[in-house]
């Protein structure tokens, strides 16, 4: 597509070994970028039934269409996922990500924060955070910005501020659908 640029998102664990692969993410141009994420350097992808392989090769196809946003130097990353029922996000207390070309990688730190489309708001995978902060040796550092990160998503998702608005996620969605089926 002439203005959404493809990208893979590569997710690793602590120890560096691929968690998972998303093979096909569009990313959305600065021009179709509202101010407040351009202003924050946001990177805005779109996949919709995306190619996803796992750390034992297995992959499979996404159901539920996303559009996801990474912060530079945010202990974080947010996808809103697109469903019936509204917008859901799913939220990976994150390293901050690295572009090199058109890849874009991060180190998943297990904790993740779910926001319903009731705007309830849920911790989830926590065992599996000390399991792995044991297994790996998180330093006293990265415990700390996994702390802040997680303090940060909770912050921004009670108080509506970007990335948490339905109506862009809405937005960036429409305009890669519009793009792909050639401007109609």
């Amino acid at each position: 597509m002439d203005n959404f640029a493809p990208y893979v998102i590569k997710s690793f664990k602590h120890d560096g070994h691929l968690h998972r692969m998303w093979l096909t993410n569009w990313r959305v141009p600065p021009h179709v970028m509202h101010a407040d994420h351009l202003q924050q350097d946001m990177m805005v992808f779109i996949n919709s039934q995306t190619k996803i392989q796992e750390a034992d090769g297995k992959e499979w196809i996404s159901r539920i269409p996303g559009v996801s946003f990474f912060i530079p130097k945010q202990w974080f990353n947010i996808v809103a996922l697109i469903e019936d029922t509204g917008v859901r996000y799913y939220c990976n207390v994150a390293s901050p990500m690295y572009v090199t070309g058109q890849v874009l990688t991060y180190i998943d730190y297990d904790l993740d924060v779910i926001r319903m489309p009731d705007r309830s708001v849920h911790i989830v995978d926590e065992d599996e955070y000390e399991r792995h902060k044991l297994n790996y040796h998180y330093s006293t550092l990265v415990e700390s910005k996994v702390k802040d990160g997680l303090a940060a998503i909770l912050e921004l998702a009670s108080t509506d501020k970007p990335p948490f608005q339905d109506d862009l996620v809405m937005h960036y969605y429409e305009q890669w659908e519009k793009q792909k089926n050639g401007g109609a």
